[in-house]
């Protein structure tokens, strides 16, 4: 049974599987790859999905949806003829014929994917998306980042390593900006940020509203069908100067008859708010990750409204570098879904390959705040773009005299008070009573990339008071065994056998050697513990890399009296 991966699009859809060693593309029933993401109930009450439906975006408003997937986790209705669905409803009808379309193309059924989101979905989004794939008939127990998925399909296409690279992935309805380093056969994705309201849509408007503009109509007061029209007339429009400089819109419906000129240095100016709010991700990543543009190796754009010419020159002017030829805008992140769904299943030729993601929002606690005591404030325990999965701990002390239990409240997001977060949920552990500050409690937070987070809170005494929260659709099964697999993270790096060994190996080193190789080793060694501290895995990969090299270069040395010991740290390599 065949394990597809799913790229679910504001504007498009495909998908793709691995076979033959390779992520394939699945055309659909009309043979193309590209499924447009719109649903139309006709006359009858049957439901159309696909190119059908987006054809009657004009002839048939009111009974057609496009652009649902911007208000996934919402419960905006969209009421077409007579019957009323959420955009889940309609996500998983888009959902459903992908599924069926594979399996006609595969030729056996097909009851799991793997499918990708935008990195910036919050937790209700990510859910709304399981529920839809639920309800399309397809388990669904790994999404996947668009950007991740978008560097992986590079990776696996150039096969290159150690590299830096920012994918900037802008589709028909959301912008995700990720930082991703590959090396060797991990692909980590070590920051992100992005604008779940800025696409491809969002120009087709803004060109429609300037068109209106110099033509002397006015936007708002058109009909729908009107309005739609002219979107469509402008998103044509906004194709066409992908490969021409100028184009001749021309809107004419027997009542609104109007046409213009446009070039891409019209658009930069009708579309300059865009435009600009394309930088603050990108500015975000960067403070985040702590890389600098001048560190990139590689610029990877995405999505199909990274076509445009204006955006592309926008970026490359932003960032001083070009954008790789190569990247394949359409589909990159439906290949990449197809490789993470040959990983799901476990194909041998990609059991070697690892693929990292981070935590889009930061997970803490209420903590007291003493100036302003109505107002608890954020206490961050797993920060946003911390490598997933991850497992960390914070230390807090009672602060009233005789304080008997201490109440721990879990938040989701990145403001200073409490009160501007999301509550998740909430535990309480008792302490002994003693003077405020003299108690301890230990509140360790372990988290996954599906939306699993385990609080546990242990006083003074070992008592322990534990709290799983979970995504609705996880069954106790699923989540059963997802902190089966999580639990090693509790251990820390120190503690596991590959970095131990490690240690060990310094040690025996340390013991054999004098004078300035032995000095050499301790400071290896003290720079491979803060490094272990972290408990980052890519950090601590990196780092292990290079102590093991610099071991073996050391012994051969030990061997050879006429080697020179090398240099344990280039500059730099203390911050790895």
């Amino acid at each position: 049974m065949a394990i597809i991966g799913i790229d679910l699009g504001t504007t498009n859809s495909l998908a793709a599987v691995w076979r033959d060693g390779r992520s394939q593309l699945i055309p659909n029933a009309a043979g193309e790859l590209l499924t447009p993401s719109v649903v139309s109930v006709d006359e009858n009450g049957g439901v159309l999905v696909g190119r059908a439906a987006r054809d009657r975006l004009i002839s048939h408003p009111e009974r057609t949806a496009a652009r649902f997937k911007r208000f996934m986790g919402s419960s905006k209705p969209y009421t077409l003829g007579s019957r009323t669905f959420t955009p889940e409803d309609l996500s998983s009808l888009v959902l459903r014929s992908l599924r069926e379309d594979a399996e006609s193309f595969l030729g056996e059924p097909v009851e799991e994917a793997v499918v990708s989101v935008p990195a910036y979905f919050a937790e209700a989004q990510r859910s709304a998306t399981k529920r839809a794939a639920a309800l399309a008939g397809l388990k669904v127990e790994r999404l996947v980042n668009e950007p991740s998925a978008a560097a992986l399909a590079g990776r696996i296409g150039q096969g290159e390593e150690d590299q830096v690279c920012l994918v900037f992935d802008l589709g028909g309805g959301t912008l995700d900006v990720s930082l991703v380093e590959r090396f060797g056969s991990v692909v980590s994705v070590t920051a992100v940020s992005g604008d779940n309201r800025l696409g491809g849509t969002d120009f087709d408007l803004a060109v429609a509203r300037g068109f209106c503009e110099d033509c002397g109509l006015e936007f708002d007061s058109l009909t729908p069908r009107q309005r739609e029209l002219m979107i469509r007339q402008a998103e044509t429009c906004k194709m066409a100067l992908t490969n021409q400089e100028m184009v001749v819109m021309s809107v004419d419906d027997g009542t609104v008859s109007a046409a213009l000129t446009l070039s891409n240095e019209w658009m930069i100016r009708k579309c300059g708010a865009l435009f600009r709010r394309m930088t603050a991700p990108i500015q975000r990543v960067f403070l985040d990750s702590g890389v600098s543009p001048q560190e990139l190796d590689q610029l990877v754009m995405v999505g199909g409204s990274s076509h445009m010419p204006a955006v592309r020159r926008y970026i490359a002017r932003t960032l001083h570098k070009e954008p790789a030829r190569d990247s394949r805008p359409d589909t990159a992140v439906a290949l990449g879904a197809g490789i993470c769904a040959g990983m799901k299943a476990r194909a041998g030729d990609l059991r070697e390959l690892v693929l990292t993601d981070v935590c889009p929002f930061t997970l803490g606690v209420a903590r007291y705040n003493e100036s302003e005591q109505s107002r608890d404030l954020m206490s961050p325990i797993i920060e946003r773009n911390s490598v997933l999965p991850s497992s960390k701990m914070g230390i807090y002390y009672t602060v009233r005299d005789n304080q008997d239990k201490v109440d721990v409240r879990i938040f989701q997001g990145e403001h200073r008070y409490c009160e501007d977060n999301t509550l998740l949920g909430q535990l309480q552990i008792p302490v002994p009573p003693a003077p405020r500050g003299q108690q301890s409690i230990r509140i360790r937070f372990t988290y996954d990339i599906n939306g699993l987070l385990e609080v546990e809170a242990v006083n003074q005494t070992g008592r322990a008071e534990r709290l799983v929260l979970q995504n609705k659709d996880m069954s106790a099964e699923e989540a059963q065994r997802r902190l089966k697999e999580l639990s090693h993270l509790k251990l820390h790096p120190r503690e596991q056998e590959e970095y131990r060994a490690m240690v060990a190996r310094g040690e025996r080193l340390y013991a054999v050697t004098v004078g300035r190789l032995r000095e050499q080793v301790a400071e290896l060694l003290d720079w491979y513990q803060r490094v272990l501290s972290t408990q980052e895995v890519l950090k601590i990969a990196k780092a292990t890399k290079r102590l093991d090299r610099f071991f073996d270069q050391a012994e051969a040395y030990l061997g050879d009296a006429a080697l020179l010991p090398p240099d344990p740290l280039e500059d730099g390599e203390e911050e790895l």
